[in-house]
């Protein structure tokens, strides 16, 4: 088999994975189903192994074929990506998967779906939402949001900016505890606490200053904390983008503005190294100007 025959080869069985048929296959490729099988074929036995289980109604890899295609795959894209790099924001096109912080889903999601989408039709997202540190290596992503201090890591960040972090409290609340006048109300008041790994996050004042909560319930979920306290339970730390319908609308209340919080760090993530595709810097933009609004102004 000659170099071009392996390429061609290459590409009909990832399209075939991917598609699930030899017809979808062909369709994606304007081929035919039986010129796609052949391509199989040949390289099937250019290696020596059969990648696919074949039967008149499925197509299924082999413990072989599977093997074969998470070595294949990604290096397949990343030619589509060092095409993409040199293409302008018309030609950015492929899946981008996403990891995105529970407590900034809503509006980021919101913001995506109605505009991301419509600037660039090629680009077909993936979006999972988790406050989880995802590998971008190891569990495939393109691209990751982090709200908070990002550990020492061989990927390439880019800082968004700083979020500002507020007290709140729903009106029950306040009606039945009664709201903080001093720090030592404050810590002594029923609080629903961020858990980063196994331990509750302390409050930290912007001007370096650090009180310990008792804690009514602890999540490591930033969208749990929101409902927990627009149910009353006590008093929670949240970004203000993420609660500012609710501040609007009465049903939270900033607990002690005049006592700031230390703001959020909100960085993206990739481990494309210094020439990520065209469709990881488009989003990254895209996100820095949604936040843009939120971002506390230097």
């Amino acid at each position: 088999m000659n170099g071009l025959e392996h390429a061609t080869g290459l590409l009909a069985f990832v399209r075939a994975v991917e598609a699930g048929s030899f017809s979808a296959a062909a369709r994606l490729a304007g081929s035919s189903p039986s010129a796609v099988s052949k391509s199989v074929e040949r390289l099937e036995r250019q290696l020596g192994m059969k990648l696919f289980l074949r039967s008149t109604r499925s197509l299924s890899l082999t413990a072989d074929g599977a093997a074969y295609y998470e070595r294949i795959a990604p290096l397949l894209q990343a030619l589509d990506d060092a095409d993409e790099v040199l293409g302008d924001a018309g030609s950015a096109r492929g899946r981008l998967r996403i990891s995105l912080p529970g407590i900034l889903g809503p509006i980021l999601v919101d913001a995506l779906t109605r505009d991301f989408i419509s600037l660039y039709p090629k680009i077909a997202l993936e979006i999972s939402i988790t406050d989880r540190h995802v590998d971008l290596v190891r569990e495939g992503y393109d691209v990751a949001l982090r709200a908070g201090e990002v550990a020492a890591v061989d990927w390439i960040t880019r800082s968004i900016g700083n979020l500002p972090l507020i007290l709140v409290a729903s009106p029950a609340y306040l009606a039945r505890a009664g709201s903080p006048a001093s720090i030592e109300d404050l810590a002594d008041a029923a609080h629903i606490r961020y858990l980063l790994g196994a331990r509750a996050s302390p409050i930290v004042f912007a001007d370096g200053s650090r009180i310990e909560t008792r804690g009514v319930l602890d999540t490591d979920s930033g969208q749990a904390m929101r409902i927990a306290a627009l149910n009353g339970i006590g008093i929670a730390q949240l970004l203000r983008a993420a609660v500012v319908t609710e501040l609007e609308t009465g049903r939270l209340v900033e607990i002690m503005p005049t006592n700031p919080l230390a703001p959020v760090p909100v960085q993206t993530l990739h481990a494309f190294g210094r020439f990520p595709p065209h469709r990881v810097r488009l989003f990254n933009d895209f996100i820095a100007a949604t936040l843009a609004p939120h971002a506390l102004k230097h």
